[in-house]
C-alpha cells in the first residue's frame, strides 16, 4: 500500500504546478536568480544567497480534498548558478514531533516528504522529478508521456539535506544541471511543480493545483522562468568496478566440477556519457549483476514460458523508453512486449546430452554479455529517442569423460539490436512513433540449428488527444520476421504459441520446407480519461498466427482477436465514512483467425480507502464457456466450462508500526470442474524508524479435471491423457530492512518453497467439443489401467487384450526450494558505491506428490547449500 499511495502522490505530484503570485494563461509563474558562488548544503537554509529571492507558498490540497488549503503551509524557494539548481523548501509543522522520520533505502521512501518537478525539455510530457524524505531519503524518477508512465529507476547524482527544528522541517537541494536535459537559449521556460505529503494524514498539497479528474498532468503543471543564459552540461561519468565471488556447493564423487568451491575476481566498467545537450550514452562492459535479488520459486504446469521483472540496473534504469506492450491491463498477457530484455544474458538455450556413466558437465548458468550501450534523450524538436546494443558471448559447456575434455557449444555469439522514436506534434496532443528490434545469431554449432539465424520486429504507433486531452485515440501496429533452417521454423510452427500443427485449423498449415514466418498484429483504442468521475474505453487488440516476438520480445500466445470495453466511476472526495472510491466494470469477447468464438468474460472490481486509512479491494469475475486452442498442445480445440472468480484485499494503515494485508481468490470451475483458493497474509512490523521486517506466507489449494499429462498413440491415433490433479503450494516470503543511513543499508530477503502434485484419475480425450462436458473424455479405470509401483508407470491396456498399449511416467512430484539474499550496501560517494553479499540457495524434489509440512521442510533443511559471496567495489568519477 505504501509503494501504491507513494506512486499516487508522486504521479500527482508531477503532475501538479507551482504557482506563484504570477500567473500566465492561468499557470503559476516562478520567477528564479542567478547566484554568483555555489550554495553550501547543509539543510539549515543560511546561506545568505536565499536572501535573492522571496518564499513562494499558496499550495492547495490534492489528496484528501482537493483544491482545499492543506493542514500545514509550504514555502519554497529556488536559484540556479553556472552549474547548479537551488532548492530551499520549508515545511512548516505545528507539531514537529510528529513528523514521520522513517529510514529506508533509496527509492522506497516513508513518511513525510517533499518534492519537485522540472520539464525542462519544456515538451508538457516529460518531468524530471526529486524528492526526499525528513529523514533525508532521496527518490528521483522521470515522468513521461504526461504522467502516464513514471520510471523510478532513474538515479541521477544530485546532492540534498535536511532538519528538523521547532517549526518543522527544510529540506536544502543542489542539482547539477548536468543531471538535466535542456537546449540551449538565452531565456529558459521549463514546466515547475512542487509538492509535499503530510505523512500522518495522508495529505497531499501542491503548489500549482491540478484538479483529480485532469486529463494528464505534466502539461499542466507550473511554469519556472529567470533561467538565463544557461549551458548545457555534457555529463561524462565513468564507474569502473571490481567483483569478487566465491560459491560453496556440495561435493560430488567422481565430479570433477562438482569440487564443493570455486572463486574468481572479474571487472568491468559502467559509463554515461552527454552526446548532445539532450542525448545520453549509457554504456557496460562485462556488466556483473551479483547483487540482484533471485526470481521467486513458482511451478508451471502451463505450456506457456513464465515472466520474470528486470531486476538487473542498467536494464532497469530507462525501461519505459524502450517498452511497446501489446495488451492492456494487468493480467497474464500485460507482460506482451517486442523488447524483453532478460533474453540479453539468459540461460543458454542448449543442454547437451551426457552419458549416463562417467559423463559430467560444466554448464554457465546465464550468458555472458559482453558489452551493451543505450543512447536516449529527447531533441529540441520533439523526437523521443531510445537506441539499445547489446553482444552476447558465445558459450560453451565443458565436458569431461574419464578426464578427457570437450567443449559443445551451448549457445551462438547474438547481437541484440532495439530501436524506439517517438515525435511529438501539436504540443503534446498528437504522437506518432515506432519501434524495431533486430537479433542476429552466429550459428555454427549443428546442435543450435534449431535457433533462428535472425529475427526482426518492428511497429508503428499513434495516439491523438483533444478536448484538453480529455479524450485520445490510438493505435499501434507491429509485425514479426523470423529466418533460420527448416528445422528451426518447424518448431516455431509447432511452438505452444500457435500450433500450426492443430487438426481442426483449416485456416492453419504445417510447412516442413519453410525458412521464414512472419506474422503480424494490432490494437486500435478509444478513451475519456478526464473531465468527471466517469471515465471509460474501448479496444480492439490482434495478434495473427504467425507472429514471433520470442527471441527478444515477450509472447505467450497468437491467433487471438480480443474486443475490451471498460468503464470506470471514481470518487477522490471523502464522504460517509470513505476517503475515496472506485468502481470498475470490464467485459471482453475473443475469437480466433478462423473467426471461431473462444472467450466471453466480464468483471466488476471495487476500491475504496475509509476514513481510518483502511482499504479494501474487491472482485466478482464470470468467464463463460471457453473453446481453446492450446490445452491439447497441439491437438484439436478444446470445450471448456465457465468459471467464476472472487477475490478480496483488506489493508491496514500502513502509517502504523505494525500494519497487516490479506488478501483471498476463489476460483469455482462450472459443473465442479475446478476449485482454486489462494490465500495470503501479510504482516509488516516497523519496530525503529530504521527497521522494517515484513512477513507474507502464502498458501494455494488448486483441484482440477483436466491437467494435461502427455501424447501416446494407438492404433495410428492421437491419444491426449490427462488427469485430475490436487496441488498443494505453500511459500513465504521474508524482508528485512536495515537503513543506518539514506546511504548505508543492509537488506534480506529469504522464501522457502514447498509444492506438492498428485495426479490421479487419468482421462483420455473423447469427443472434444460435445456440449455433455462429462462426454469430451473418457476416465481409465478397472483393467484399461495398472500403476507400477516399483517401476513409477502407468500402463494402458485400451482395447483390454491384457497387453500393453502404452504408458507413461508417474507425474506425481515434489518440489522444495529456498532462496534468499542478504544485500549491504553503502554509497560511500554519490554515484560509488560496495556490495557485500551472501546468497544462498537449495534445491530439492521427489515422486511422491504427498504433501507433509514437517517432512518438507526437514528435506529442504537436509538439503546441501549452494552459497555464493562477494564483494563489488565501484568509483564513479566525471570528467
Amino acid at each position: 500500500m505504501k509503494k501504491a499511495i507513494c506512486l499516487v502522490i508522486i504521479t500527482t505530484l508531477l503532475s501538479c504546478n507551482l504557482f506563484a503570485n504570477k500567473y500566465i494563461d492561468g499557470k503559476r509563474v516562478y520567477e528564479t536568480k542567478r547566484v554568483k558562488k555555489e550554495i553550501i548544503i547543509n539543510g539549515l537554509l543560511d546561506d545568505e544567497a536565499w536572501d535573492l529571492v522571496k518564499w513562494q507558498s499558496g499550495f492547495k490540497q490534492s489528496e484528501p480534498h482537493d483544491g482545499n488549503k492543506p493542514s500545514q503551509e509550504t514555502f519554497f524557494k529556488i536559484l540556479y548558478d553556472d552549474n547548479n539548481l537551488y532548492v530551499a523548501i520549508k515545511a512548516h509543522d505545528s507539531h514537529p514531533d510528529s513528523i514521520g522520520t522513517r529510514m529506508t533505502r533509496r527509492d522506497d521512501i516513508d513518511g513525510d516528504f517533499v518534492g519537485i518537478q522540472f520539464d525542462s525539455y519544456f515538451d508538457l510530457r516529460t518531468a524530471f522529478t526529486f524528492l526526499v524524505s525528513a529523514a533525508g531519503v532521496k527518490m528521483d524518477m522521470i515522468m513521461t508521456n504526461d504522467g502516464q508512465n513514471e520510471d523510478m529507476t532513474w538515479d541521477p547524482i544530485w546532492y540534498v539535506k535536511t532538519n528538523i527544528d521547532a517549526e518543522g522541517w527544510t529540506a536544502e537541494m543542489r542539482i547539477p544541471l548536468s543531471q538535466l536535459r535542456f537546449d540551449k537559449k538565452g531565456s529558459q521556460t521549463w514546466g515547475l511543480q512542487v509538492a509535499r505529503m503530510l505523512f500522518r494524514k495522508e495529505e497531499l498539497s501542491i503548489w500549482q493545483h491540478i484538479p483529480q479528474n485532469a486529463p494528464g498532468w505534466v502539461h499542466l503543471i507550473g511554469e519556472l522562468h529567470g533561467l538565463n543564459d544557461l549551458e548545457p552540461k555534457r555529463q561524462i561519468e565513468i564507474a569502473p568496478y571490481t567483483v569478487a565471488k566465491a560459491e560453496r556447493f556440495e561435493k560430488t564423487e567422481g565430479d570433477p566440477f562438482a569440487t564443493g568451491k570455486s572463486r574468481n575476481i572479474s571487472a568491468g566498467v559502467d559509463g554515461k556519457i552527454g552526446i548532445t545537450n539532450n542525448l545520453t550514452l549509457d554504456f557496460t562492459i562485462n556488466p556483473d549483476f551479483g547483487q540482484v535479488e533471485a526470481d521467486p520459486s513458482e511451478v508451471n504446469l502451463t505450456a506457456y514460458e513464465t515472466f520474470f521483472e528486470e531486476k538487473r540496473p542498467f536494464f532497469v534504469e530507462g525501461k519505459s523508453i524502450y517498452s511497446y506492450n501489446l495488451m492492456i491491463g494487468d493480467g497474464d498477457m500485460s507482460s506482451e512486449n517486442l523488447f524483453y530484455s532478460r533474453r540479453i544474458g539468459r540461460r543458454p538455450h542448449h543442454d547437451p546430452y551426457l552419458e549416463p556413466d562417467g559423463e559430467y558437465a560444466k554448464f554457465p548458468d546465464n550468458t555472458t554479455i559482453l558489452g551493451a550501450v543505450k543512447l536516449s534523450g529527447k531533441t529540441k524538436n520533439g523526437l523521443s529517442i531510445g537506441i539499445m546494443e547489446s553482444v552476447a558471448a558465445e558459450e560453451r559447456a565443458e565436458i569431461d569423460f574419464e578426464g578427457e575434455r570437450r567443449l559443445e557449444t551451448v549457445e551462438p555469439l547474438t547481437n541484440y539490436f532495439v530501436t524506439r522514436l517517438q515525435k511529438d506534434y501539436g504540443k503534446g496532443n498528437t504522437i506518432i512513433g515506432g519501434m524495431f528490434t533486430a537479433t542476429n545469431r552466429n550459428i555454427e554449432s549443428d546442435s543450435l540449428k534449431y535457433l533462428h539465424n535472425s529475427a526482426y520486429t518492428g511497429g508503428i504507433d499513434f495516439m491523438h488527444q483533444w478536448k484538453d486531452r480529455t479524450y485520445n485515440i490510438s493505435g499501434k501496429f507491429f509485425f514479426s520476421q523470423v529466418n533460420g533452417t527448416p528445422e528451426a521454423l518447424l518448431r516455431t510452427q509447432e511452438s505452444s504459441a500457435r500450433y500450426f500443427q492443430r487438426p481442426d485449423a483449416d485456416y492453419l498449415s504445417i510447412d516442413s520446407t519453410r525458412t521464414s514466418l512472419m506474422g503480424h498484429g494490432g490494437r486500435l483504442q478509444f478513451m475519456k480519461t478526464g473531465g468527471g468521475h466517469f471515465n471509460y474505453g474501448v479496444f480492439l487488440i490482434w495478434k495473427s498466427p504467425g507472429l514471433e516476438l520470442n527471441d527478444v520480445g515477450f509472447l505467450r500466445s497468437t491467433d487471438e482477436i480480443i474486443q475490451i470495453a471498460w468503464a470506470q466511476y471514481r470518487i477522490w472526495e471523502p464522504f460517509s465514512i470513505f476517503r475515496n472510491f472506485s468502481v470498475n466494470f470490464n467485459q471482453w469477447r475473443a475469437w480466433d483467425f478462423g473467426l471461431v468464438n473462444n472467450m466471453n468474460g466480464g468483471n466488476i472490481n471495487l476500491r475504496t480507502q475509509f476514513k481510518n486509512y483502511w482499504s479494501v479491494s474487491t472482485g466478482f469475475n464470470l468467464q463463460g464457456q471457453r473453446i481453446t486452442n492450446s490445452l491439447l498442445r497441439g491437438g484439436p480445440s478444446m470445450k471448456m466450462p465457465g468459471s467464476i472468480n472472487n477475490y478480496i484485499s483488506i489493508r491496514t494503515d500502513n502509517r502504523k508500526k505494525l500494519s497487516f494485508n490479506f488478501m483471498m481468490s476463489n476460483n469455482w470451475g462450472r459443473y465442479n470442474s475446478s476449485v482454486s483458493n489462494r490465500y495470503s497474509f501479510q504482516a509488516t512490523y516497523k519496530p525503529l524508524e530504521t527497521l522494517s521486517i515484513s512477513l507474507r506466507p502464502n498458501y494455494n489449494i488448486n483441484r482440477r479435471d483436466m491437467q494435461y499429462v502427455t501424447e501416446q498413440y494407438f492404433n495410428d491415433e492421437e491419444r491426449y491423457i490427462f488427469a485430475g490433479i490436487n496441488q498443494k503450494v505453500l511459500g513465504m516470503s521474508l524482508r528485512l530492512n536495515l537503513s543506518l543511513t539514506p546511504n548505508l543499508t543492509i537488506q534480506y530477503w529469504g522464501q522457502p518453497f514447498i509444492a506438492a502434485c498428485k495426479y490421479s484419475d487419468f482421462k483420455r480425450i473423447t469427443n472434444n467439443l460435445t456440449d455433455d462436458y462429462t462426454d469430451r473424455f473418457h476416465t481409465f479405470s478397472g483393467d484399461e489401467i495398472t500403476y507400477y509401483k516399483d517401476y513409477d508407470y502407468y500402463a494402458i491396456d485400451e482395447d483390454l487384450d491384457s497387453e500393453e498399449d502404452y504408458f507413461w511416467e508417474d507425474p506425481d512430484f515434489n518440489v522444495k526450494e529456498f532462496r534468499s539474499n542478504l544485500v549491504a550496501r553503502w554509497e560511500y560517494i554519490p554515484g560509488s558505491t560496495v556490495f557485500l553479499v551472501w546468497s544462498q540457495s537449495r534445491d530439492g524434489s521427489d515422486p511422491t506428490g504427498d504433501f507433509s509440512l514437517n517432512k518438507d521442510i526437514g528435506d529442504l533443511l537436509d538439503i546441501t547449500p549452494y552459497n555464493v559471496f562477494l564483494v563489488k567495489f565501484s568509483y564513479r568519477f566525471g570528467l
